[in-house]
């Protein structure tokens, strides 16, 4: 591979030069790799520093010990770029599902950890049986409202939903 070098000059008519003159194209294509190369690299220094931060803990019971079909609590806000980790557990005598998926969507994972498993990646539910617990450590990163419902059959209809709200 042999190496040229370019003088300012050039960078200067690239930029300026049509779509089809080849400085434009090494321009572009240069631009393009800078560009990338800053994204990664602030994603490369923030995310280890956010998920060093300590997590602010939330406790979000599904259902009860007298079998109501509802999240306690059913509204939930949090921060964009705040640390949190959501602490699950099911103190009712049948299973049920914590679904928000776009709310997870919007929200970057460290980990969900359940019955000595951690499990990491993409996750849109949770399904907690009867005793069961878990906790899920995340960064929520797109502000909006996000639905969040027990898709077990008709328990949404009796009134197992929720919202959760990212604020920016």
């Amino acid at each position: 591979m042999k190496l040229r070098k370019i003088s300012l000059n050039r960078l200067v008519v690239g930029a300026l030069a049509p779509n089809n003159h080849p400085y434009h194209h090494q321009w572009l294509r240069r631009c393009l790799t800078a560009i990338i190369g800053l994204i990664l690299g602030i994603n490369l220094v923030c995310l280890p520093a956010i998920a060093a931060t300590p997590a602010i803990e939330v406790n979000v019971s599904l259902g009860n010990s007298a079998n109501e079909l509802k999240f306690f609590p059913n509204q939930l806000e949090f921060v964009a770029g705040t640390r949190y980790k959501l602490l699950l557990d099911n103190p009712s005598p049948q299973k049920h599902y914590f679904t928000a998926k776009d709310f997870a969507d919007a929200s970057w994972t460290q980990k969900v950890e359940a019955a000595k498993i951690e499990v990491k990646g993409a996750i849109h539910e949770l399904e907690l049986k009867p005793g069961g617990e878990a906790e899920w450590v995340f960064v929520p990163m797109k502000p909006g409202t996000y639905e969040l419902h027990c898709s077990i059959s008709g328990h949404t209809e009796a009134g197992m939903v929720g919202e959760i709200t990212i604020n920016p």
